[in-house]
């Protein structure tokens, strides 16, 4: 009803200009650790999950469920309850940080966790990585915003999913990694938009990092 009225703008057809956006998926297994982990957190509410489904419909439970294994899968100490000092999506990161600064580039990093940001943050900066991050509680996102753009020191910013996915100017960077799928493919659409937009010069390089055997690659599939 509403197809007559409706005008789509491709970004490929306004903005031909922009150099070329390269998608990676960028695998990694957990450690055994962090495997055994998981899989106690499915079989302990696989079976009760289901039973209420089946009983009262209860979907409250089922993404309860669904989150707490997305959260073992990132940074175990995420779920309430559970201390952590690693994880083997943070110790990737933190390599291919590395090789991205020593080939001179700028980085985004994005997470909808910020307890998870804490984390890379930490993590970074005891390897000596300036780190710059806007979340929900940043007061001056412009001025983290420039220095990020302007200051060939700062080359990692940090973001929240929900605070920083739209609206912001980052063509600093050309190398963006998103820390955990979200169903939503447009929510990570926006976040790499952040870097792949006009204004950009260089090809853009978006990673997607992914358990292997674990809900992310469920995740992927939904997408």
């Amino acid at each position: 009803r509403v197809k007559p009225f409706i005008l789509r703008r491709r970004k490929n057809e306004v903005a031909k200009e922009l150099p070329e956006r390269l998608d990676n998926i960028l695998y990694c297994d957990l450690s055994e650790e962090e495997s055994e982990l998981y899989q106690n957190i499915f079989l302990a509410t696989k079976k009760e999950v289901l039973e209420q489904l089946n009983i009262k419909n209860n979907w409250m439970q089922a993404l309860e469920a669904l989150l707490r294994l997305r959260q073992a899968v990132c940074f175990a100490g995420l779920i309430p309850g559970i201390e952590r000092d690693s994880s083997t999506k943070i110790d990737l990161l933190i390599r291919r940080l590395s090789e991205c600064l020593s080939g001179g580039h700028k980085v985004l990093v994005f997470s909808q966790w910020t307890k998870f940001l804490d984390k890379i943050q930490q993590e970074t900066e005891k390897n000596e990585m300036k780190t710059l991050r806007i979340d929900g509680s940043t007061v001056d996102r412009a001025r983290i915003v420039q220095l990020f753009q302007t200051d060939p020191e700062h080359k990692i910013l940090l973001l929240s999913l929900k605070a920083a996915g739209v609206g912001l100017n980052l063509t600093a960077a050309d190398h963006v990694f998103i820390m955990d799928p979200w169903w939503n493919p447009a929510s990570e659409q926006q976040a790499a938009d952040r870097a792949h937009r006009i204004g950009q010069t260089k090809p853009v390089f978006v990673y997607r990092m992914v358990a292997r055997g674990t809900i992310e690659e469920k995740i992927l599939a939904l997408q």
